[in-house]
């Protein structure tokens, strides 16, 4: 049985620019990963199967429709064998939140079943299939630091990016993407402003001041559909966030924190007046 981690993206910043010729839009982000995350385990077998489990199992189907069971199948249509494997994934991460829950597990089943299978297929190979299956896999499949741009398919590894502690909180409210970039799309006709050059930190007052600089783009839309948002990033703040921003097209946010103690700390105060949220205190994870 071979394990894989599928480790939170996060947006660090998100800038969204007009609609592409082809129906998607620009972006430029700065994406880093966590070492929270969905689990995946994956052993032989002759037909696919997937079973869900943790404690967000439950929001996900096993229908064809599943994006791991999509990875999966597309990647034996690539090595031109049968479908076959059984899969586990353990889904800790918030359904629908921004943090590319679902993209992190396709391109953890696409790593897992290319050691199962023995199959090696071409990078470009290899990223095309990622991006047929969504405009974040290309990035989650590399997890690790990287500068995205395009529609997702421009993906730079960066070094220099530092393990900081971040809290992730989400008030366990589902934002459709689709339904962001609708609200945001008559304000988006201009190409997004060349994105600061990452230049690397030591230290995360030196990673805040560089982001400060930066945006997301959604946020302001995400809160108008989910108010909640607002809450979040307001809790963050008050707990000593460096840094508070949301991720990706949310609900999920993050905050910045100098260290693990006030990080933790930040995530017992949170935890004490929102007990309905999300809340996890991780970091920020190099190379897998």
């Amino acid at each position: 049985m071979l394990h894989e981690l599928a480790r939170a993206k996060i947006n660090l910043y998100l800038h969204v620019g007009g609609r592409r010729a082809d129906g998607y839009h620009a972006l430029q982000s700065l994406v880093c990963f966590t070492e929270a995350g969905d689990h995946l385990s994956v052993e032989s077998a002759p037909a696919l199967s997937l079973e869900l489990a943790g404690p967000f199992g439950a929001s996900l189907t096993d229908d064809a429709d599943n994006l791991v069971l999509r990875a999966a199948a597309a990647l034996a249509r690539a090595a031109g064998r049968p479908q076959g494997a059984r899969m586990r994934l353990v889904k800790s991460l918030p359904v629908a939140s921004g943090i590319g829950g679902g993209s992190a597990d396709a391109a953890a089943a696409l790593r897992a079943l290319s050691r199962l299978w023995a199959f090696t297929p071409e990078p470009e190979q290899l990223k095309q299939i990622a991006l047929d299956l969504g405009s974040d896999v290309p990035v989650c499949l590399v997890s690790r630091p990287a500068q995205m741009s395009g529609r997702g398919e421009q993906v730079d590894e960066i070094n220099g990016l530092p393990a900081l502690p971040l809290l992730l909180v989400n008030p366990l409210v589902a934002v459709s993407t689709a339904s962001v970039f609708r609200l945001l799309g008559r304000n988006t006709e201009d190409p997004p402003p060349q994105a600061p050059r990452w230049r690397g930190a030591s230290s995360s007052a030196e990673l805040v001041t560089w982001l400060q600089t930066t945006r997301n783009d959604m946020q302001e839309a995400a809160c108008v559909l989910a108010p909640e948002i607002g809450d979040v990033l307001g809790q963050l703040e008050r707990a000593g966030a460096q840094l508070a921003r949301m991720c990706g097209s949310g609900a999920t946010c993050y905050g910045l924190f100098a260290d693990d103690a006030a990080c933790a700390a930040a995530a017992r105060e949170i935890a004490v007046h929102r007990p309905g949220w999300w809340v996890c205190p991780t970091r920020i994870a190099g190379p897998l």
